[in-house]
């Protein structure tokens, strides 16, 4: 019998997940918007392509993947980016395919259920609470020490996101919110959270069954939240095997998932690290792969590849159950930037240590990969201001993510 997945993307990633597919005998359909068929997609792949328009809303994704079914039937409905998972579940139920639903999902989507969630099961999170009630918010201000961040419940990364250091900011914000009269701007989509100073790490995990059988713990070098604000060079490093800080963020995020009832798939993890305390606390946790080359880094320090594993645990079967790659324990980072050119000429860059270099238009990138930790934290800080001095180029933070 044909074996037939739709594959929405809303966004150009996610190339190893289709080629996975098509290795294993799929054919694959891939939805996506029509500005993207000009991306570098792995062609060979994909079957067929359908197109929806480049300011597609949800129902548009879900009518073009229904649509397939004329022609064939669909056996799975996977979604590749953020905003795509739940169009996925919602094309799901539609089609009454098997797979996780909307409203399980959600949990991964809404900032405010998720925190719910987890404070419930006692894994730490900043004090938050949700922006409905005035007398609820002014007590919260009033208890919980500033600075604070008003957040978005339902964007990714930092957009969206206001530092506040006075109640009367974050007074401001709401009102200026509440002022655009926009369901999607209403103050109760947002969450209120101290800003607690430290560290981000990140978890990157494979789960089949319930467990977390393979996982990447890394470091930012520079927070998300203050690249997207103030410019400069992203780096993400892999956190030394045998530290107290891997051990324990390991812990949490099982306790995480386990949490969560998740079953199979990947995850995304983000975990703040207090500068003062030194304790750890949720930031946030998606059932995706992560971006800014993630996946890459963690294929070149521990041989798994989040989009493959991923891909594979979506089409395996009693016949062809999933298996893990050999694993091992070695060092990669990222470092990654906007670029001051359309195509940056980094062929001046030779370091052995260079493994992968981002071609994006407008970015400059690599991946460094080392037997040893210390050598990946000296490319990182080479490259960082290298890439500086040659290609640095800033751009304003956006409110929120183009959908």
């Amino acid at each position: 019998m044909d074996k037939n997945i739709v594959i929405i993307a809303s966004d150009f990633k996610g190339g190893e997940f289709i080629e996975e597919c098509h290795y294993a005998g799929w054919h694959v359909t891939l939805v996506t918007r029509k500005k993207l068929l000009d991306e570098a997609w792995p062609w060979t792949a994909i079957n067929d392509a359908k197109t929806v328009p480049d300011d597609a809303q949800t129902g548009d994704y879900v009518r073009a993947a229904t649509n397939v079914v004329g022609e064939r039937p669909i056996h799975k409905v996977v979604g590749l980016d953020e905003f795509d998972v739940i169009t996925a579940a919602l094309t799901r139920e539609h089609l009454q395919l098997p797979g996780m639903t909307s409203s399980y999902l959600r949990r991964f989507r809404d900032k405010l259920t998720m925190r719910n969630l987890a404070a419930s099961a006692g894994i730490p999170c900043p004090e938050f609470i949700g922006a409905f009630n005035a007398a609820e918010i002014a007590n919260y201000l009033e208890t919980v020490p500033a600075p604070w961040v008003v957040k978005p419940r339902h964007e990714v990364s930092a957009f969206g996101i206001r530092k506040c250091h006075t109640a009367d900011e974050v007074w401001a914000v709401l009102n200026e919110l509440d002022s655009r009269n926009t369901w999607r701007d209403h103050p109760s989509q947002f969450l209120i959270e101290r800003f607690i100073e430290g560290n981000v790490f990140h978890v990157d995990a494979v789960v089949n069954g319930g467990k977390v059988i393979a996982a990447g713990v890394s470091q930012y070098g520079t927070t998300p939240f203050n690249v997207s604000h103030h410019g400069g060079v992203f780096t993400s490093f892999i956190t030394p095997y045998r530290s107290s800080e891997r051990k324990e963020l390991e812990t949490m995020n099982r306790a995480l998932l386990m949490a969560f009832e998740y079953e199979r798939g990947v995850t995304h993890g983000e975990f703040l690290q207090s500068k003062e305390t030194g304790e750890f606390f949720l930031l946030e946790v998606a059932c995706r792969v992560g971006g800014a080359y993630i996946a890459n880094v963690l294929e070149n320090a521990c041989n798994f590849n989040l989009w493959r594993e991923w891909a594979k645990l979506e089409i395996a079967t009693r016949e062809n159950p999933y298996n893990l790659p050999k694993l091992r324990k070695e060092f990669a980072g990222v470092a990654l930037a906007l670029a001051n050119t359309e195509e940056p000429d980094t062929s001046h860059y030779t370091d052995d240590e260079i493994v992968y270099r981002i071609k994006k238009p407008r970015h400059v990138g690599f991946i460094v990969h080392s037997p040893k930790s210390k050598r990946v934290d000296e490319m990182l800080k080479s490259l960082t201001e290298r890439i500086t001095h040659d290609f640095l180029e800033v751009a304003p933070v956006k409110e929120r993510h183009d959908d």
